[in-house]
């Protein structure tokens, strides 16, 4: 016989999969003009240029020779599009900045010029030609050839996900992130030099979301469902915005050392350039896990509020507020040492209440290092300075008591420099006078919740 939860539980993942179906190609789709990536946009708002310049792009390679991983044998399908060149060359074209002439396929063009040539020869041999056929142009050259290639594609650079399960029913999720990094380079056709040369990175995010039911909700009767979807990040297009970032850095870097001009010199102040200026700033900030350098600051400070829950010997315990400020020093990337000081209130109802000061010095261990989510854990010791006034204590309660500390916290990076900062822990005192009464074979404590902010210094 189904029971309430059972029905509930079924009738939750069978919701949830039809909101999946949304996902499902349930036909076929008409051919679409191709997407545009955040950095196409970008491209198309670049202030115009004084001239454009003719460049030639022969081969835009993958140099990383990598193929597709597979968990069911060798895979020859390559990674990385093979493609680079056409994507590069639709780059330039939608900068404005460039006029790109054909050196991919310059091998047919040649030999299209011969028969053309050839054809003409013919006609003006001919006795209805008079020998005035036009000569066929010269073929345009470059002042620049634009050099580089798809030097890097890195899997599983991050991996993770997360999970529960109650009864049978659970639900599960997983991701994992690749790179691509793309190098670009510019060279004058008249004397070999590498004006200047940029690159960029791009992520590929791919990640699962499932959840099912494994239920004996009867004798021999099983009830069994499941429903997810993953979305795995196209890598051509992750190469395409790749490509496209470079283009625009190599235009706004070029502008920056005088290779090429502006046609209103006033535009190096606009947004597109004063963007990127603050945009190369943060990158050179940022690690190969993208942490920024705060993260990495060694020193940092914080303001917090608490609320604290007193455990002794006076039942009818209540929360009470509290605030404080701590500073935080890494000696060590994932080790360092924190100093805290703070107001505290303690009571229980009708037996006891107290204000007083708490002081201490703990460690602090990230064991997964400093990323935009951080969990930690801490642990130290300190004092606590009774104060106030004291409201029916049996004997008389100590001045200053010493305690141990513990517990665990987690850090959310807001902006660059600035986290929030949340944790729970637990302050055991040394001696089981904090309240004037000493019964039972345990000391008194306290927990408490505190969140606050934490800024960060430079290294």
């Amino acid at each position: 016989m189904l029971t309430r939860a059972s029905i509930l539980c079924a009738g939750l993942l069978l919701g949830f999969s039809g909101c999946m179906t949304t996902f499902e190609p349930l036909r076929t789709e008409p051919a679409t003009l191709g997407h545009s990536t955040p950095a196409t946009r970008t491209l198309r708002v670049l202030p115009p240029p004084a001239e454009k310049v003719y460049v030639a792009v022969y081969k835009f390679r993958d140099q990383t020779g990598q193929y597709k991983p597979s968990s069911v044998g060798t895979s020859f399908s390559t990674a990385v599009t093979q493609g680079a060149t056409s994507i590069l060359i639709k780059a330039l074209e939608e900068s404005g900045w460039f006029i790109p002439v054909e050196r991919e396929g310059l091998s047919n063009l040649l030999n299209e010029r011969k028969i053309i040539r050839s054809s003409r020869a013919g006609f003006r041999s001919g006795e209805d030609n008079n020998g005035d056929a036009p000569m066929l142009p010269p073929l345009l050259f470059a002042g620049i050839v634009i050099e580089g290639g798809v030097v890097a594609y890195e899997t599983n650079v991050l991996t993770g996900g997360a999970g529960a399960r109650y009864f049978g029913v659970g639900a599960s999720g997983q991701y994992r992130q690749d790179r691509v990094t793309v190098y670009l380079r510019a060279v004058s056709t008249q004397n070999g030099r590498i004006l200047k040369t940029v690159h960029t990175t791009k992520t590929i995010l791919s990640q699962m979301i499932d959840a099912n039911l494994f239920k004996f909700v009867d004798f021999q009767r099983l009830a069994e469902a499941e429903v997810g979807y993953s979305s795995n990040e196209p890598p051509q297009i992750c190469v395409t915005e790749a490509i496209e970032k470079a283009v625009q850095a190599l235009v706004i870097e070029g502008v920056f050392d005088n290779l090429w001009a502006l046609k209103n010199p006033g535009d190096i102040d606009g947004t597109v350039f004063r963007g990127y200026r603050q945009e190369k700033v943060l990158a050179h900030r940022m690690d190969v896990f993208e942490i920024s350098a705060n993260q990495h600051a060694r020193l940092s400070v914080g303001l917090y509020g608490s609320l604290s829950l007193y455990s002794g010997d006076y039942a009818r315990a209540a929360w009470k507020e509290g605030v404080g400020i701590g500073a935080r020093y890494f000696a060590m990337e994932k080790v360092g040492l924190e100093v805290t000081a703070g107001l505290s209130s303690l009571k229980a109802s009708g037996s006891f209440e107290s204000e007083g000061t708490v002081a201490v010095v703990s460690a602090v261990i990230l064991p997964f290092g400093r990323y935009g989510v951080s969990p930690y854990v801490f642990g130290g010791g300190g004092l606590y300075f009774a104060g106030g006034e004291f409201t029916s204590p049996i004997s008389e309660p100590a001045e200053m008591i010493p305690l141990l500390n513990g517990g665990a916290g987690i850090l959310f990076e807001i902006v660059s420099g600035v986290a929030l900062d949340v944790r729970y822990g637990i302050h055991y005192y040394l001696d089981d006078s904090l309240d004037g009464a000493a019964h039972g074979s345990y000391n008194d404590y306290t927990w408490s919740w505190s969140s606050g902010i934490q800024y960060y210094f430079g290294r």
